[in-house]
């Protein structure tokens, strides 16, 4: 999955850099920034002013720029690839560490509040992450998540996008209560009101820029070929997106 997540998160700042700064948070949100998911999670993270925002699996960092745009949170951004860190930093100048999902580089309850936006399903480890999740995070654990479920149990290898690892319903509740968090409130993607034409139109324009520089390289080609499977598969029903609102388990039960 590096071709997405690192070579092409760095292409990707370069043509952001290029168009202007409209053009930034954007292109930093190709693929799981829908700005009305983000701000539905800004709204029942409850986030505010000088709170430390953790965006954990961040590539290019646009997510964390957007909730930086809504209101003066502090950014902090974990990403396992070292293209999308670098390209993150040139972006957005928020403090970048590398790392993994399921072994943050964060000391016990560092931040205020997380999120982890269309990154369970590319790990294997999806209570390893969760937990982590709930780790970094001080009480009552407010995190939010985008995942993409499988509807069934399990998909072909042939139908999944190289490196994802689509929880079930069944398993992503599972992990949930093995992870000690529990869900606040829950929203379907295909409930979310349509991505606003101003800024389609930007998305489109920086994807129009990466095909016309790097069409015909593996990296661009195998990147494209991924996101059009998520795409068959979200249309076919196959998989569906959940935007979820997390809580620490005791502390909904009224524990310490």
């Amino acid at each position: 999955m590096s071709a997405e997540f690192d070579t092409v998160a760095e292409w990707t700042a370069e043509v952001a850099r290029d168009l202007g700064p409209a053009y930034r948070v954007p292109a930093g949100c190709r693929g799981s920034g829908n700005p009305a998911a983000l701000d539905w999670l800004i709204e029942r993270l409850g986030l505010r002013a000088g709170e430390i925002l953790l965006d954990c699996g961040a590539g290019v960092g646009g997510p964390a720029a957007y909730a930086r745009e809504r209101l003066p949170v502090r950014p902090v951004l974990v990403e396992p690839e070292a293209g999308a860190c670098r390209a993150a930093s040139s972006l957005f100048g928020y403090p970048t560490l590398q790392g993994s999902a399921d072994a943050l580089p964060l000391a016990d309850e560092s931040v205020d509040a997380a999120w982890c936006l269309g990154v369970l399903c590319t790990m294997r480890a999806h209570t390893a992450v969760l937990a982590e999740l709930r780790r970094v995070v001080r009480r009552p654990g407010r995190i939010g998540l985008l995942v993409f479920v499988a509807q069934q149990k399990q998909l072909a290898a042939a139908d999944r996008p190289e490196g994802n690892h689509f929880p079930t319903p069944a398993s992503l509740r599972g992990s949930l209560t093995a992870a000690g968090l529990s869900v606040d409130a829950r929203l379907q993607t295909s409930e979310l009101p349509a991505i606003p034409d101003d800024w389609q139109t930007r998305v489109t324009r920086v994807e129009q820029e990466l095909s016309n520089r790097h069409s015909g390289d593996p990296a661009w080609e195998t990147a494209e070929r991924q996101s059009a499977q998520m795409g068959d598969l979200l249309s076919a029903g196959l998989i569906t997106g959940q935007v979820l609102s997390l809580r620490r388990a005791d502390d909904q039960r009224g524990g310490k």
